[in-house]
């Protein structure tokens, strides 16, 4: 118990868990094939990206694929911010490969690639239309995530976000059966990526954390695995981003994410999140970078509910807790800004491209996306707007 904990007695309704196996260490990518083969799959198609594709993983994947008497494909058509079209055409490549089964090395962007390819194998049309909850009845065919970044979450959550290029935003499908049914999260994977990903996948973990823990949905289970993810986090991001090669910061964020990414598909997200996904679709930007912009904006106008909450958090990673219950979860907002920007994150939203033109399509975007949904505060259309143009 940190400090400031307190027992809630609203988080001791029954709730329901739902993680993937998960298999984590280093070389667990050793064990991805026999995990592949297990679930059944005999012509998995393997998706990924063309920075994966050159790799020893991805070699080392497809050879234990083989070695195992398996038949895999590859796909590699995935973009950062995974495209709808992307989506189309993996979905025609699963049927010319008569494949059973996906297998996901790479980020975020790869994996919802990968289920968003599964949910219209299964479930036929064209991926936009399972926007929002439970929209995709029928059971997807079986996935492996081996995530290559320590930050998106997408390895073990119910979230899958594509980008709709047409209308320039990000559409969110959410729902159980997008859960991965393996998770293959070896850190030595992430001891590879450049600098920049890992600060961006960092801020993203970090992002998932705070949100689950002040989220309307949060339970017990999800606390504790926010807190011990915000603390793994804070210790290590900044030294990872600067020494990519350290094992052990590796390891100790490969877990972070980890518990962050079991925490936020269960007890969900918030204001952060359903601002971004906007953001990100209409200026084409790092999730990560856009969520490491607003969210000590979204802290602050969260705290007026959960001021309380916020300060658990700053006594866990152990911020100086004198002072009013707002003005530490200030602090905590103010020191996560400063955290994103010595890692390399923009102070503003400008830079990425947003105007002061575009806060009211974005405001109406943010507004209906599934995120706000649990967000602590009631969000009202005319506070988020004064959100985003204090984050320009």
């Amino acid at each position: 118990m940190t400090p400031r904990a307190r027992r809630r007695p609203e988080l001791d309704r029954v709730v329901k868990f739902h993680t993937p196996e998960i298999l984590f260490g280093p070389g667990a990518l050793d064990e991805a094939a026999n995990a592949v083969a297990a679930l059944g799959m005999d012509r998995p198609l393997v998706v990924s990206d063309p920075h994966l594709a050159v790799t020893p993983w991805f070699d080392r994947l497809l050879s234990d694929l083989r070695r195992r008497g398996l038949t895999p494909a590859e796909f590699l058509d995935v973009s950062p911010n995974p495209r709808a079209g992307e989506v189309a055409l993996g979905r025609e490549a699963y049927g010319r490969h008569r494949a059973d089964g996906l297998v996901a090395l790479g980020g975020g962007s790869v994996i919802d690639t990968a289920k968003g390819i599964a949910v219209v194998a299964a479930n036929g049309g064209h991926i936009l239309e399972y926007e929002g909850i439970d929209k995709a009845e029928r059971a997807l065919p079986p996935v492996v995530a081996i995530p290559s970044t320590a930050g998106s979450g997408a390895d073990v959550s119910q979230f899958c976000i594509i980008n709709d290029a047409e209308r320039r935003t990000k559409v969110t499908i959410v729902g159980r059966t997008l859960v991965p049914n393996v998770a293959v999260v070896d850190p030595v994977l992430v001891s590879t990526a450049p600098s920049a990903v890992i600060a961006q996948a960092g801020m993203d973990a970090l992002t998932h954390c705070v949100e689950a823990f002040v989220s309307l949905a949060r339970g017990r289970l999800t606390d504790a695995l926010a807190v011990e993810s915000l603390t793994g986090l804070w210790h290590n991001l900044e030294q990872l981003v600067n020494d990519p090669a350290d094992a052990q910061a590796a390891a100790e964020m490969s877990l972070a994410s980890l518990r962050a990414g079991m925490a936020f598909t269960n007890a969900i997200l918030g204001a952060t999140h359903a601002m971004s996904h906007p953001v990100g679709g209409y200026c084409d930007a790092p999730h990560g970078t856009i969520n490491a912009v607003l969210l000590p904006h979204v802290i602050r106008y969260n705290a007026v509910t959960c001021a309380a909450d916020f300060a658990e958090l700053a006594d866990a990673i152990g911020l100086a807790s004198g002072g009013s219950e707002r003005s530490v979860a200030d602090r905590l907002a103010a020191e996560i800004a400063d955290l994103g920007q010595r890692v390399g994150m923009p102070e503003t939203l400008t830079p990425l491209g947003v105007r002061p033109d575009d806060l009211d399509l974005l405001t109406e975007r943010a507004m209906a996306d599934s995120c706000m949904l649990t967000n602590p505060r009631r969000p009202e259309a005319q506070a988020i707007h004064g959100v985003y143009r204090q984050a320009l």
